[in-house]
């Protein structure tokens, strides 16, 4: 369950679950997520008292992971500039015609635009589409890996978000940033797993990294890659 503290003019929300243990454990993860996990008779307010104790420390840990996060150059949206898709970079190249309409062949974007349309939105439009495409049909392969856990997403949905590449509900739903889709496709696979692995086990515990090692051996690798990717 998600509850949030005031630090100063700071708002920190964090996820809490309890358990068996005798101490207050609070994790920030590399997508900004604060997760508390809180002996079982703790209260509340205790908790909260505690957390902010560590709201420096907690702020430190979410200013360090930021710097890792993808950042997105100011785009012109122009002929000439290039843009990413399943991690290759492509030309755009802008013509004006009847329908708003993306092309790609070899290295290029071709975008044709009705008149008074903004390649913008034509281009996120598209973008928006492909992984709409793509993202439903590599989770739907990536399930094979996980057939002994007899998971299965209630739905793949997609939503922008400023710090995260995916996230997954107790109900089984999954949820894709469709920036992803510039992504290469092995970074796209990690995202899933990621998500997938959720499923089965709802923490970051040794039980999920166990699993998702299991399921995708060089994680890491992709994980690096993705967070340092200038998408």
């Amino acid at each position: 369950m998600e509850h949030v503290v005031h630090f100063g003019s700071k708002e920190i929300r964090f996820q809490l679950h309890y358990n068996g243990r005798k101490t207050l454990g609070i994790t920030v993860t590399p997508e900004l997520e604060v997760r508390v996990t809180a002996p079982a008779g703790a209260s509340l307010e205790k908790i909260k008292e505690k957390i902010l104790k560590r709201a420096p420390w907690i702020m430190r840990q979410e200013d360090f992971f930021l710097r890792f996060h993808p950042r997105t150059p100011a785009r012109r949206f122009v002929s000439g500039e290039t843009h990413l898709f399943l991690g290759r970079q492509y030309r755009l190249k802008l013509q004006p015609g009847k329908k708003n309409l993306v092309h790609r062949l070899r290295n290029t974007l071709t975008v044709t635009l009705r008149p008074g349309s903004k390649a913008s939105k034509v281009l996120h439009a598209w973008y928006r589409q492909q992984a709409q495409l793509l993202f439903p049909e590599i989770t739907e392969g990536l399930l094979e890996k996980f057939s002994k856990y007899k998971i299965k997403p209630t739905g793949i949905y997609l939503q922008q978000m400023p710090t995260r590449w995916g996230s997954c509900t107790p109900r089984g739903k999954v949820i894709l940033n469709p920036e992803l889709i510039k992504a290469p496709r092995r970074c796209i696979e990690y995202v899933i797993i990621h998500e997938l692995c959720h499923l089965v086990h709802h923490g970051h515990t040794r039980k999920f990294f166990d699993l998702q090692r299991q399921i995708m051996p060089d994680w890491e690798k992709w994980k690096e890659k993705l967070e340092r990717a200038m998408i």
